[in-house]
């Protein structure tokens, strides 16, 4: 997972501004200092403003950070149904029936895609999860879509490193779900791993565009940190795999500050409450799902001030003599998906899914 960060204002995400009273399930007018946090605090009694991204991107996406008053946003439900009286998972039923319909059965052989991923990535990818989780989900459902009707093989292996390293070079898979790209547009700021994306892999369109989080303990020196420049000295964690590009770029490398890489992201939240490390960062939603699985969502805080939208991507080589041809395929897949709402439609099941596991 490498990133290409989308870097938002500072104050603009989510300082704790007061926004006008609003509720879910329902549309709300922009008003002049409302921020992306403020509007899902009110909202959601939480600074998680995933969910109204999810809903309004093709509104916000070009700059989240920058909500213009008289913006009409809409508030989806808690349960991620956009409005009360639609039903979850109703398009990608709609979508499915008409993929079953036009089959070809005479279709010409072709040989199983090899999909890749790994577990412990809730709500994005975890065998416990239905269909493999969002990322997962998304990835089979763009091969029956945009034309496609690619069959496919798909693997479990809790090792990401070794997707980059070993797996996808050898061709021994061909997409690896999920990565994120860095912004190769910058290869002087980027360390040796985020170089190695740029140069040896393809990225597929963006799958989803997500905000990764900063939390510190309460009385940390760090959770007033109002610049990047603010976490210098900082023992940064995240998990092994995961991008650190967008810290790169704003002047966060080593020796400026320290990075942990454990295994999963749970490690991370735990080392954080044990003052082991002083940052975890990560996407909102996973370190969200981890505080309040421990019980500890009074412990840590959410910094309001700095955040990263990072685009996460399905990957291949680039030696793969099939790679550029199932990107392709995937790309017609997302774009068919993202036309139809089914995409919002396995975005929100799958929340609402993993939500459901929590309570």
């Amino acid at each position: 997972m490498t990133c290409r960060p989308l870097i938002l204002a500072a104050l603009v995400l989510g300082l704790p501004q007061l926004a006008a009273a609003q509720e879910a399930c329902t549309t709300y007018t922009v008003r002049e200092g409302d921020t992306l946090g403020s509007i899902a605090q009110a909202a959601y009694g939480s600074f998680n403003y995933q969910m109204i991204f999810n809903a309004n991107r093709d509104v916000i996406a070009a700059n989240p950070g920058i909500l213009p008053a008289g913006l009409q946003l809409v508030l989806p439900c808690e349960d991620g149904r956009l409005t009360a009286d639609t039903a979850l998972s109703a398009i990608i039923e709609s979508e499915t029936a008409k993929q079953e319909t036009s089959r070809d059965p005479n279709r010409p052989y072709v040989p199983a895609m090899k999909l890749v991923t790994a577990n412990d990535w809730k709500p994005f990818t975890d065998e416990s999860l239905g269909g493999g989780g969002i990322y997962v989900r998304m990835a089979t459902t763009a091969m029956q879509r945009g034309g496609n009707d690619q069959q496919y093989k798909l693997s479990f292996v809790d090792d990401w490193g070794s997707h980059i390293d070993s797996l996808l070079p050898s061709h021994a898979f061909d997409i690896s779900i999920a990565w994120s790209k860095p912004d190769c547009t910058k290869m002087d700021l980027l360390g040796e791993f985020a170089v190695k994306m740029c140069n040896d892999f393809e990225f597929s369109l963006p799958i989803y565009e997500v905000a990764y989080s900063y939390h510190t303990l309460v009385d940390s020196p760090f959770a007033g940190a109002r610049a990047f420049s603010d976490y210098a000295g900082a023992r940064i964690c995240r998990p092994e795999g995961w991008p650190i590009s967008d810290l790169e770029v704003e002047g966060l490398a080593e020796p400026v500050v320290t990075f942990v890489h454990p295994k999963a992201p749970m490690d991370c939240a735990k080392m954080l409450l044990d003052g082991e490390v002083d940052l975890y960062s990560i996407e909102i939603e996973t370190s969200t799902a981890n505080f309040e699985e421990l019980g500890a969502t009074d412990a840590v805080e959410l910094n309001p001030a700095l955040a990263t939208f990072n685009t996460h991507h399905f990957v291949t080589a680039k030696s793969n003599p099939r790679g550029r041809d199932y990107i392709a395929a995937l790309n017609r897949g997302i774009e068919e998906m993202r036309e139809s709402g089914e995409w919002y439609d396995i975005v929100a099941t799958g929340l609402a899914e993993y939500n459901g596991m929590q309570n």
